[in-house]
């Protein structure tokens, strides 16, 4: 992801693309939507979720295209239900894992990426990566294990690419051809069948607090607040707005399908403090229950 300063035609245009995407039934008042409980919500595993971020950061450092990443997707792409790979056009040995839930189309899309930055050496990427990845992984268990017949489907993308190969790149337009290579691919072959998307950042540090990022889809951030009060997980989340980002959503609201980015920004995700360490069982399972009970509510619309 990229924010040290998204230029102000970009964060304008954003905004604008932002307003004129709203997911249908999102901008109802919270208390029409505190009335529209879904019948069930599955049930998120956080003590599982901090064991996928553990086996992720073992593996050490794994940016795009290097062999510990390919090998580390091999099991990842076992984890989630109808696991499948799709390479990524023009980057060789880049892939993103998908798996699915089958249901009426257009899909509800829950993301992460799973590489790490290739510098500085020895990173790995405990939230920076490996949380989001783990929060997906586990959330798609959750959402398998609890049918829902007639539902819309649900699918589950980790992607590769998202950080740029090389050094970090110098401007928002350098980052938008360099980096995000996963979600492009992905918005590119899948946009038509999409109907919103929820990327799961830097969700997994201790002391986690989760403002809307600037351009996401602020009716679906409301929405997420109002489903994280459900869970009992409201603490993690403000109704604040955060600076703008390019991340894995962009691309999505790029093609006008609503998104919003999960991430604390406060975070220091590119510094090698970035351990196991700062991760919390509790923060992982707070914004797994949240995505969860919104997934749940999407899927009965």
């Amino acid at each position: 992801m990229w924010g040290r300063q998204v230029g102000r035609e970009l964060a304008i245009g954003l905004f604008l693309l932002m307003a004129m995407t709203l997911l249908p039934g999102c901008g109802s008042s919270s208390s029409s939507s505190d009335t529209a409980r879904a019948e069930f919500r599955a049930s998120f595993n956080g003590q599982a979720a901090y064991g996928l971020v553990r086996q992720q950061v073992e593996v050490g450092q794994r940016p795009a295209g290097s062999p510990q990443l390919r090998k580390l997707a091999d099991e990842l792409v076992k984890l989630v239900p109808r696991g499948k790979f799709e390479p990524l056009p023009g980057e060789p040995g880049l892939r993103n894992i998908v798996g699915s839930i089958p249901g009426a189309k257009p899909a509800i899309v829950v993301g992460a990426h799973y590489d790490t930055l290739a510098k500085p050496k020895g990173f790995v990427g405990a939230n920076n990566g490996a949380a989001g990845s783990a929060v997906v992984i586990e959330l798609a268990r959750a959402l398998a294990a609890e049918p829902a017949p007639g539902g819309r489907e649900v699918k589950f993308v980790l992607f590769d690419g998202e950080e740029a190969a090389g050094k970090l790149p110098d401007t928002a337009a350098e980052f938008l051809r360099r980096a995000l290579r996963g979600s492009r691919a992905y918005v590119a072959a899948h946009s038509d069948e999409t109907k919103a998307m929820i990327l799961l950042d830097y969700v997994g540090n201790r002391g986690l607090r989760l403002a809307r990022e600037e351009t996401s889809t602020a009716s679906l951030w409301r929405r997420l607040v109002v489903a994280a009060r459900r869970a009992g997980a409201g603490r993690f989340f403000t109704e604040e707005t955060g600076p703008a980002i390019l991340d894995d959503h962009t691309p999505f609201l790029r093609a006008e399908i609503p998104a919003i980015d999960l991430i604390d920004w406060n975070y220091p995700g590119h510094s090698l403090a970035d351990g196991l360490d700062r991760i919390s069982q509790e923060s992982l399972a707070g914004v797994g229950d949240s995505v969860t009970q919104l997934v749940t509510e999407l899927r009965a619309e």
